[in-house]
C-alpha cells in the first residue's frame, strides 16, 4: 500500500476534510516517537493524531517536516488538557510552536474541564478557530448532554467527538445521537477493548485473507467512523494501513455490530 491510494474522509464544518484512518501518537514519544510517525507518513498516513498532554508535538512536527510532504496534505490534531481551562490562546500558541506549524486541522477539548462541559473553553475554543489558528474545533470524552450543554450555549456543536470505540464497545444509539448534532465520532484505542481471537473476528478475518486487527480497522471505515490506531512496530504500522483492497460485506458487518451487545 503507497501513500497513493485514494483515503476516505469526512467532511467537516468549514469543508475541513478528515480522513477515517489516521495515527495515534499517545506513549510514542522521544526517537521512537519521531521514528513512528515517520514511518506511518511514509507508510501513506496522512491524519496524525497528538497532544500536549502526550509531551510529543516536537516529534510529531518535525517528522512531518522531515517527511518532504506538503503541510496542508497533513491533518494534524492536538488537544487541550482540562487542568488549562482559561490559558486556551496560550495553550495552543505552546502546541503551533511545538509543531512548528501555523495552524492545526483540529483542536480539541481532551476532557471536560472539572467534568463539566466547559462553555467559556468552548467559547474560546471557537475564537482560535476564527483566528484560523484551527481549521477546526471539537471535545474528546464528552457525553451527549455535554455536548448538548455547548451546542445550547453557543449554537455551535462541536465538529468531533473522539471517544473510546471497538466492536465491543459498539453503541449505535451514541452514534446517532452525535451524528444527529452534527458532530463526527472518532474512535480511539480501538484494539484495547477487542478480542482480537474473537471467533467473529477470526472468521471474518480469514475470509478475506487478513488480520483480525485489520478486520475491526475496516469496520470503523465503513461506519464513517474516524479511526486512530497507535503502534511504534515498523510493520504493525504498515498493515494497520493496508485495509483499502477489501470490504466488509453487510452480513459481516452487521455480526461484528453484535460484538456490542
Amino acid at each position: 500500500m503507497t501513500a497513493s491510494v485514494a483515503q476516505p474522509s469526512v467532511l467537516l464544518p468549514g469543508e475541513v476534510a478528515m480522513p477515517l484512518l489516521g495515527f495515534g501518537t499517545w506513549q510514542a514519544t522521544g526517537g521512537q516517537g519521531y521514528d513512528a510517525v515517520r514511518q506511518a507518513l511514509d507508510a501513506g498516513y496522512r491524519h496524525l493524531d497528538t497532544a500536549t498532554m502526550y509531551g510529543n508535538e516536537e516529534e510529531v512536527g518535525r517528522a512531518v517536516r522531515d517527511s518532504g510532504i506538503a503541510r496542508e496534505d497533513i491533518f494534524i490534531t492536538t488537544k487541550l488538557p482540562p487542568e488549562r481551562a482559561g490559558r486556551e490562546r496560550a495553550t495552543i500558541d505552546a502546541s503551533l510552536a511545538a509543531l512548528g506549524v501555523e495552524y492545526v486541522d483540529l483542536w480539541l477539548i481532551h476532557w471536560p474541564p472539572r467534568e463539566e462541559a466547559g462553555v467559556a473553553t468552548w467559547r474560546e475554543f471557537l475564537a482560535i478557530r476564527e483566528l484560523g489558528l484551527a481549521r477546526a474545533v471539537g471535545v474528546s470524552n464528552y457525553s451527549v448532554p455535554q455536548l448538548d450543554a455547548l451546542i445550547e450555549a453557543t449554537g455551535e456543536a462541536p465538529a468531533v467527538n473522539q471517544v473510546p470505540w471497538s466492536p465491543s464497545l459498539h453503541d449505535a444509539e451514541r452514534l446517532a445521537e452525535n451524528r444527529r448534532r452534527g458532530v463526527a465520532v472518532e474512535g480511539y484505542s480501538p484494539f484495547k477493548n477487542t478480542k482480537l481471537r474473537h471467533p467473529v473476528l477470526v472468521r471474518v478475518a480469514d475470509a478475506h485473507g487478513v488480520s483480525a486487527a485489520q478486520v475491526v480497522l475496516r469496520w470503523h471505515l465503513q461506519h464513517e467512523i474516524v479511526v486512530i490506531p497507535k503502534s511504534v512496530t515498523p510493520e504493525r504500522i504498515s498493515t494497520n494501513f493496508d485495509i483499502f483492497d477489501f470490504a466488509l460485506s453487510p452480513e459481516e458487518m452487521t455480526e461484528i455490530d453484535a460484538l456490542g451487545r
